[in-house]
């Protein structure tokens, strides 16, 4: 597997790198390497957690520093939680936050945001980055996410929508048929605000991508953004403000509710 730029944030992953760290002790990555059978790179990925172990790769392991199988039960949890080693890194934080949030406000520039997508629509998209094997599995946790907004207390929340999200043709045009559709059911949730953006509107802040901005009773606000296969979570107070007020200016240029109803239901007609 390629290794990433930035470590995986999966215990297990994290828990396999330190054990190769620690049983490799003073021996260095090179001898390592060479008695393996490996390259140094490959071995300064792994303890570095940049990249995936082989079961090949941990059967050698245990072979090598005779530890009656504990690199192959290393690997049997990564795979059994490899859904989340290939979210972007901070997501998996980002929605542990979701989670607990009484507010949500998010907004999206070329996709529409995750709690609000079908299930066809999810499939579509993720049938683009994801093995097949894997797909369901990674569909039923979004689905899973969007329980939040149908639970007893849901939290409030305000969807911002870029215009060009609503008109690509993901998954063809009866997947965003439905998907336009859901968009107008949930609108109709007096905890579920759905604003769009229309494609006229001048150059604004939310050009530079998606944000989401989470709010909580007790607790400072935190923000998440995403570009380029990479999140951020942000927690500091200047920085979550920052994304406030980018917030702010993009909605600025969004549709009311009821006029954002009334353009999906006129691209939903188009289709």
């Amino acid at each position: 597997m390629v290794a990433k730029r930035e470590p995986y944030e999966v215990p297990a992953i994290r828990a396999f790198a330190a054990e190769l760290t620690a049983w490799r002790g003073t021996m260095s990555k090179v001898e390592l390497a060479e008695r393996l059978g490996y390259t140094p790179q490959l071995i300064g990925q792994l303890e570095a957690g940049k990249n995936i172990p082989s079961e090949q790769f941990s059967e050698d392991a245990d072979t090598f520093f005779k530890t009656n199988g504990l690199f192959l039960r290393l690997w049997k949890l990564i795979m059994e939680t490899r859904r989340l080693a290939v979210l972007p890194p901070g997501f998996s934080k980002y929605v542990q936050f979701e989670g607990q949030a009484g507010t949500i406000r998010t907004y999206s520039l070329v996709l529409i945001q995750g709690l609000l997508q079908t299930e066809e629509y999810a499939r579509a998209i993720l049938l683009t980055v994801q093995r097949p094997d894997t797909v369901d599995q990674f569909v039923a946790a979004r689905m899973e996410r969007q329980a939040i907004l149908t639970r007893q207390k849901p939290p409030r929340l305000w969807a911002t929508i870029d215009e060009r999200a609503l008109h690509s043709m993901i998954g063809g045009r009866e997947v965003m048929r439905g998907q336009l559709q859901h968009l107008l059911e949930a609108s109709k949730n007096p905890n579920i605000m759905v604003e769009v953006v229309p494609q006229d509107a001048e150059a604004h802040a939310g050009l530079e991508g998606m944000l989401a901005l989470l709010g909580f009773d007790n607790e400072p606000d935190i923000a998440y953004t995403e570009s380029a296969g990479r999140g951020q979570v942000v927690e500091d107070a200047a920085g979550v403000s920052d994304f406030h007020v980018r917030y702010d200016l993009v909605r600025g240029h969004a549709l009311p509710v009821a006029e954002s109803r009334k353009l999906i239901e006129s691209i939903l007609e188009g289709l």
